[in-house]
């Protein structure tokens, strides 16, 4: 029995269903472990582009100015501009989260007078490119002027309903410095305080304004004020109507009372008057009685 069962074992068809069957399992086994790796080489590759693939976003960036703020002062530039920002998608997705890098006009070199400036960038990394829209701009460089001026308080409307007027408006600051370029600030001509008056205004006035800088033909100015408001107070106090009116109660009253009065005297006049003809009554009444008891004990 023995023997039967090793011979079976070696036979040719045995060893040959026995090979085939593991080269099945190799095949399957080594087919897989290709898909797997194709499957990872497939998306290593496919994360590797994403990165390094090309984008562009753009973003809004504030515009700095390089000039000594001390001595000039600089208009006709925007406060903002566009920045158009290419390069591998995870630089620009940083660089749009982050925005560590600025855009400003370098003036330091220049004089007084208007200017064609080109923008530049500053910061940006080497990989990425920048398109600057506007790529140029104009500015306008004046030397700084700083005065001093008086405060004016002026009202919208000086009368008031009922009769009621306003008393003398007080500003709790009476100068100010007034900061800009030299050809505006020559244009000044006052520094007002504007404060609305209602019609029906009863009580006194206080108000916080802010101030402005009027030219010589009524325009603002554009020019910095310090301190930019100022607190006002103006007094209301009852008119010569309101007055008046007080004045004509007040003689009625007294009036009234001095009718009261004489009424009252006159009353006293009456019964007084009055009483005293009583008693004369009385007294020739009792002189009669007493002269006709005389003639009677005769």
């Amino acid at each position: 029995m023995g023997k039967d069962t090793k011979g079976f074992f070696r036979r040719k068809w045995f060893l040959r269903i026995i090979s085939l069957i593991l080269a099945l399992f190799l095949f399957m086994y080594v087919n897989g472990s290709k898909s797997g790796f194709l499957r990872q080489n497939t998306r290593n590759n496919n994360q590797s582009s994403a990165l390094m693939s090309n984008k562009s976003v753009t973003l809004r960036m504030p515009l700095d100015v390089t000039i000594d703020n001390n001595k000039y002062i600089v208009s006709g530039y925007p406060q903002y501009v566009k920045v158009k920002v290419t390069g591998p998608s995870a630089l620009v997705t940083t660089t749009s989260n982050t925005q560590n890098f600025k855009v400003y006009a370098d003036l330091s070199d220049l004089t007084p007078g208007k200017h064609r400036v080109k923008l530049k960038t500053s910061g940006l990394n080497s990989e990425l490119t920048s398109k600057i829209e506007p790529q140029y701009i104009n500015v306008n460089i004046q030397p700084r002027k700083t005065i001093t001026m008086k405060v004016t308080v002026r009202l919208s409307n000086k009368d008031l309903d009922n009769g009621y007027k306003l008393g003398r408006p007080h500003s709790d600051i009476q100068t100010v410095q007034v900061t800009g370029s030299r050809d505006e600030v020559n244009k000044v001509n006052r520094i007002v305080a504007f404060v609305a008056i209602p019609h029906d205004a009863k009580e006194n006035i206080a108000r916080q304004v802010t101030l402005q800088a009027i030219g010589r033909n009524g325009q603002t100015l554009n020019v910095v004020i310090s301190p930019t408001t100022t607190n006002v107070s103006i007094p209301v106090s009852a008119g010569s109507q309101s007055s008046s009116s007080s004045d004509s109660s007040s003689s009625s009253s007294e009036e009234s009372e001095d009718t009261k009065s004489s009424s009252r005297a006159m009353t006293q006049n009456d019964s007084s008057d009055s009483s005293s003809e009583t008693s004369q009554s009385s007294s020739s009444i009792s002189n009669e009685d007493s002269s006709s008891s005389s003639r009677s004990q005769q």
